[in-house]
């Protein structure tokens, strides 16, 4: 398994722009499906982005083209850079990791077995 720390969150106004950050040690982070959840307050936690071993991503339609997912392995580093906010995008986001090599059907919330603390992002109107 391994341990994941997000940073980066914070207040925006609508149409601003954040990136968050998920540092991943204990493992090589590349044998995983990575992904970043959000749950906004009185929602079920809900997926937003994965990206797979090769890179394939899979976006939420709510966040296609506006929120890019992106890993740098050198720093083992997982990003999400969220560009023109709205304010139903505030949420405590969350990095996860799924121990497979090829998120595909595998994205369901019960199948990630390592999650970060999470970090708050705040967008008003």
């Amino acid at each position: 398994q391994v341990m994941l720390v997000e940073s980066g969150g914070g207040s925006v106004q609508a149409g601003g722009s954040l990136r968050l950050s998920c540092a991943v040690s204990g493992d090589t982070y590349s044998k995983y499906c990575m992904a970043w959840f959000r749950q906004a307050p009185g929602k079920e936690r809900e997926g937003v982005v994965f990206i797979d071993s090769d890179g394939i991503t899979t976006y939420a339609d709510s966040v296609k083209g506006r929120f890019t997912i992106s890993k740098d392995n050198a720093k083992s580093t997982l990003y999400l850079e969220m560009n023109s906010l709205k304010p139903e995008d505030t949420a405590m986001y969350y990095c996860a990791a799924n121990r497979v090599q090829d998120c595909g059907d595998n994205t369901r919330e019960a199948n990630f077995g390592s999650w970060g603390q999470g970090t708050q992002v705040t967008v008003s109107s």
